[in-house]
């Protein structure tokens, strides 16, 4: 079991890895970046497309939950993409200051706060798009699916196994 300052993380890198404190946050890093570049494109695609939105014809029959539902979908999508390329920035910031367990531990944060984010941003599009195109009841009932396969694909393999 790892404590919160990851210190049992780092022994058994050194134990089982052979690796130094260093060669863990770059394996670390480098991992967050190849991970960060899969869900990048994604999820600047989807905040694209939301914010393209209101300039289509039929935006306007959007009914007022509707609106609330997309702006409330805007807003996570926006906060995801916000989230998961802030981390471009502070790299710049701290480039050359030696702070890697600082990157490391915010790209972290950063990264399950993003995925989370754009989680129930997926969310809210199926919401909205279902409600749009059926009815709002149809709309709840594929918005319960699309948020139990998000807790199912994302959450539950995550959690501590307890076998």
């Amino acid at each position: 079991m790892d404590t919160a300052d990851g210190r049992d993380d780092a022994a058994w890198n050194r134990r089982v890895r052979d690796e130094t404190e260093t060669q863990r946050l770059d394996r670390n890093w480098s991992n967050l970046l190849q991970e960060l570049r899969v869900v990048q494109t994604g999820v600047q695609l989807l905040t694209g497309f939301l914010l393209t939105l209101p300039f289509q014809q039929r935006f306007e029959e959007l009914s007022d939950a509707q609106e609330v539902i997309y702006l409330v979908t805007v807003a996570l999508s926006v906060t995801a993409t916000m989230m998961l390329v802030a981390l471009v920035g502070i790299h710049r910031l701290l480039f050359r200051q030696h702070a890697l367990p600082t990157l490391v531990a915010t790209g972290q944060r950063l990264a399950i706060c993003g995925i989370a984010a754009l989680g129930f941003a997926l969310v809210g599009v199926v919401l909205l798009i279902f409600s749009f195109v059926v009815n709002l009841p149809t709309g709840i009932i594929a918005a319960a699916v699309a948020m139990l396969m998000f807790f199912s694909f994302w959450i539950l393999p995550s959690l501590p196994n307890r076998t």
